[in-house]
């Protein structure tokens, strides 16, 4: 009833649900994009010096992006070329770096506990380069505070196990027109790039809205 008869306060937790949902979705559509690329370039595609390098580049951009929406989403913050926020956008790109490093040397299950440390690491470090502190005063941080990348290292693994560990693929003649053919290509990697999306929005979603509540 008290909710009821403070509408401010209903008001204010729809806002935060909508602010949190619209980020968490551009923040997934943007990582996802980014990282898609990049493993695309240096896993499914022939690596070289070349496409290693761009695939560096797309990654710390789409980090950056990333990195941007979450502050627009909890600060209002639009200025990203700080020395603490670019730190953070770097960190993510290492984090994913490192991930598939583990992954190739070690295993898919060793990277994933690796990818979601480094994420929990990483989320801190991008709270703290746009002046947010969650739970001050606590000697140990909540449990609930690992989920957001405990999800994205297990759409990672899902990923790299269907690029890795999955033999098939699909295709399909569209359109033939004037000699050239157009066809549909569905190969494993993409519904490992759906799972990836699906467990990145999710992930985003919960900490973006844990952010915005305190």
């Amino acid at each position: 009833m008290s909710v009821i008869r403070r509408p401010g306060v209903l008001g204010r937790n729809t806002q935060r649900r909508i602010v949190g949902w619209t980020a968490a979705l551009s923040a997934a559509t943007i990582e996802v994009a980014a990282v898609g690329a990049w493993f695309v370039l240096v896993v499914v595609g022939e690596r070289t010096v070349s496409t290693a390098l761009a695939g560096l580049g797309i990654l710390f951009c789409g980090a950056l992006l990333r990195t941007g929406i979450f502050g627009v989403a909890t600060r209002n913050l639009v200025d990203l070329f700080t020395a603490r926020r670019l730190l953070a956008a770097l960190a993510l790109t290492g984090t994913w770096v490192l991930w598939l490093l583990v992954a190739e040397s070690v295993g898919i299950l060793a990277a994933s506990l690796v990818l979601a440390g480094l994420l929990t690491g990483q989320f801190a470090l991008e709270r703290r380069a746009f002046g947010i502190h969650l739970g001050e005063g606590r000697p140990v941080p909540e449990p609930i505070a690992f989920l957001p990348g405990a999800l994205i290292a297990l759409g990672a693994a899902a990923l790299l196990a269907s690029s890795w560990h999955v033999d098939w693929s699909y295709t399909a003649t569209l359109l033939s027109v004037d000699g050239a053919t157009y066809v549909l290509r569905i190969q494993p990697f993409q519904f490992g790039l759906v799972a990836l999306w699906l467990s990145a929005f999710v992930a985003q979603q919960r900490r973006i809205y844990r952010t915005l509540v305190g």
